[in-house]
């Protein structure tokens, strides 16, 4: 093991970061290009791009809990995130590769139909960023003692992450999606493997450690007849082996409810926020007064621009904030006030949205203050909650928890898109947004922390 590693050095942090970074900045290349090069370069239809777009959710229903599962398991290639890692990072870089490659890769094969090879593309890179995107954040529970370091370590990661992540926006917006996508291969490459050398994985976890002594001291009939106990029982019966087997149950039963108070509070957040990523450009097209003055092309080209540069905010200042306000403000009133209090101010910020943004400069301003929350969504909830899971399950608890981000994401697509649609005022999408995230907000009220020492 490296001393940045023993020490836990800002150094070791960073580099810790990177893997998960390489992930984000894939999926913002994705986000930036996939659309826009299907229906530029390739000629598909709107309804044929949603076919194609519609694998992510389901490619992380099924990859994220899946891999999580394996990599608890696994160990080869030193490590048992390492290796889901280094498949997914490769896997991803080949894809962003394919994208303005679709056509030649088309020929190649004698393929005639486009979108069957987009929609491989599309989803092949949807399930590399969902193999790696777990282990990529598992690898820091691994490797971090509980409380504020761990914290550290997920903070560090988000801030990292942002800001490449609006530095790939950014590069699209500036001088262009093609070199983007070439820019990309590399970035992804080099910052989802070579990291991998200077992390050293734990062979086993400290509860993996306990675990297996409590096996070795108990026999096969014991363990047999303590399964039996916890599978066939009935409550009464457990109160009849004592209390110190009846508590244990009652801390397992908490633990539990608190993990589904953390995915019901979670997938609030995301269902707002998807909320916007998906329909903003209906908002815009309506609301601002210059937009209807435009011709149709010029129209759509400063559509374009206006949302890359939202996201470009959303993600440069949100990269500020983990490291400078998160972390500090976590040590003094906890994580889970500090988060509840960030998604708060986002949910203020989406009706700001809706009463103040009748310009460019108001938009951008009330974009700000989303970043409070955006910043929070995608750092602190993963620290409080690998605190509530066993962590030699680290990997398939995180898979479990992304699926309160890909449900959300599923009900945006469909659901609220048809209300959206019928709606003549096109505000509702923020005022859904914001009610999303004040319900978030409430629902992290109720979930427990540790006391700080």
């Amino acid at each position: 093991m490296l001393g940045i590693q023993k020490r836990l050095s800002n150094l070791f942090y960073i580099i810790l970061g990177l893997p998960s970074t390489a992930m984000g900045f894939a999926l913002s290349i994705q986000i930036a290009v996939l659309s826009w090069i299907l229906r530029t370069k390739y000629n598909l239809e709107i309804d044929q791009i949603g076919i194609v777009w519609a694998a992510g959710p389901i490619a992380g229903i099924l990859g994220q809990p899946i891999i999580g599962l394996i990599s608890d398991k696994v160990w080869f290639w030193g490590g048992r995130r390492k290796p889901f890692i280094i498949i997914g990072g490769i896997l991803a870089a080949l894809m962003i590769f394919a994208l303005p490659n679709i056509d030649k890769i088309s020929n190649f094969f004698g393929i005639a139909s486009i979108m069957a090879v987009a929609i491989t593309v599309a989803l092949t890179l949807d399930l590399a960023i969902n193999i790696s995107f777990n282990p990529t954040r598992s690898i820091i529970a691994d490797v971090t003692p509980d409380g504020q370091p761990r914290t550290k370590g997920y903070t560090w990661m988000q801030s990292i992450s942002n800001l490449f992540g609006s530095g790939a926006y950014l590069m699209g917006a500036l001088i262009g999606n093609y070199f983007l996508i070439y820019a990309g291969v590399v970035i992804v490459l080099i910052f989802s493997i070579g990291p991998l050398l200077f992390i050293e994985e734990p062979r086993y976890l400290q509860e993996e450690k306990e675990s297996s002594k409590k096996s070795k001291g108990a026999s096969s009939w014991t363990r047999f007849g303590k399964w039996i106990r916890l599978n066939f029982c009935s409550w009464g019966a457990f109160k009849a082996l004592g209390p110190k087997f009846t508590s244990g149950l009652k801390i397992n039963l908490l633990q539990y409810n608190q993990l589904y108070r953390i995915y019901f509070a979670h997938a609030f957040s995301w269902l707002g926020i998807q909320t916007m990523f998906v329909y903003m450009f209906a908002f815009l097209e309506q609301k601002l007064p210059a937009m209807s003055e435009m011709a149709l092309s010029d129209r759509n080209q400063r559509l374009g621009q206006m949302i890359g540069w939202s996201f470009f905010i959303l993600n440069a200042v949100g990269a500020i904030w983990p490291v400078v306000l998160l972390e500090p403000l976590s040590k003094k009133i906890g994580r889970v006030k500090t988060h509840a209090l960030m998604v708060f101010m986002m949910s203020l910020g989406y009706f700001g949205i809706v009463f103040l943004a009748k310009s460019e400069v108001m938009l951008y301003s009330m974009m700000v203050v989303l970043t409070l929350g955006w910043a929070a969504v995608v750092s602190l909830p993963f620290a409080i909650m690998s605190e509530k899971v066993d962590k030699a399950r680290m990997g398939f608890f995180m898979g479990i928890f992304n699926l309160s981000v890909v449900l959300p994401q599923l009900v945006a697509s469909s659901v609220i898109g048809t209300v959206i649609k019928n709606s003549e005022d096109k505000s509702l999408i923020f005022i859904i947004s914001g009610v999303s995230l004040a319900v978030s907000a409430a629902l992290w009220l109720f979930v427990s922390e540790k006391q700080r020492s």
